[in-house]
């Protein structure tokens, strides 16, 4: 079944932080990732919207925990801890209608 990884989180160093998105694209495919969305200008409807919002569609659970525990995206995550605050990330399934 069809996993969106949701993540927002601010970005305190533009310049660490841009080290961070080239590789994780460049990880994506192993696991069948695909980015749906990703922005740094978000419009926030209600609450405070935060620098970075994304949206990456994976063909299931097991390929998005995959790249989260790769030991290659471990080592690339030090880039986005090292850069960012306020961090959410999430997993949702595809809604499945009845």
């Amino acid at each position: 079944m069809v996993v969106y990884y949701i993540g927002s989180y601010d970005i305190e160093n533009m310049e660490e932080f841009q080290n961070y998105p080239p590789k994780v694209v460049a990880l994506l495919p192993k696991y069948g990732g695909e980015i749906l969305a990703s922005d740094i200008h978000a419009v926030s409807l209600e609450g405070k919207a935060k620098t970075m919002n994304a949206i990456i569609k994976f063909p299931s659970m097991e390929a998005a925990l995959g790249m989260y525990n790769d030991p290659e995206y471990q080592e690339i995550k030090k880039f986005r801890l090292n850069s960012t605050r306020d961090t959410t990330m999430v997993l949702a399934h595809q809604f499945q209608q009845s």
